[in-house]
């Protein structure tokens, strides 16, 4: 599938067998397809970020609050709205994938469903920060995203030589 910015996903479960990370947010829920994952590039890499939505607006808000209180901001959750209800959308819980995992574009009616561009430059900002703390061993993200990056760039050299007769 062909990705398109500022959207949200469904993952194929093909990705968490091999990302096999107990960290990662599973994906079904009672036989819905369940989290909805934000998705951004990565200029650097060319990997995909997915960053899950959650709908237990309540308890991510008790969270952020914690956060803004003890810090003075929260980098590891936005706020806002996606699809007309309130979400959380959880950098703790983002990991790197590429286009082969993706399964299907969020829709409404059969209408896919854009995330605010105020909310595409906030997530995109904290991610970007993120990131940043992450390559200077601060461990902020709940899955191991340095296997995983590892794990999804060995997977795109693997597939370039083989398409090449490497």
């Amino acid at each position: 599938m062909d990705y398109q910015e500022g959207y949200v996903y469904h993952i194929k479960d093909e990705y968490f067998i091999k990302a096999n990370d107990p960290n990662l947010m599973q994906n079904k829920e009672n036989g819905n397809y369940r989290p909805t994952f934000y998705c951004m590039r990565d200029k650097r890499t060319s990997l995909l970020w997915l960053v899950p939505l959650s709908s237990r607006v309540k308890k991510f808000q008790t969270i952020y609050n914690k956060q803004i209180e003890k810090y003075g901001n929260c980098l590891t959750i936005v706020m806002g709205e996606y699809d007309g209800k309130q979400a959380a959308f959880l950098l703790q819980n983002m990991f790197p994938i590429t286009e082969k995992y993706l399964d299907h574009i969020h829709t409404r009616n059969n209408n896919p469903v854009p995330v605010k561009y105020s909310i595409q430059t906030e997530v995109s900002t904290k991610m970007k920060r993120i990131l940043q703390l992450h390559a200077r061993g601060k461990k902020i993200v709940f899955p191991d995203i340095s296997r995983l990056e590892n794990l999804m760039l060995e997977e795109t050299t693997s597939a370039e030589k083989s398409k090449h007769g490497f």
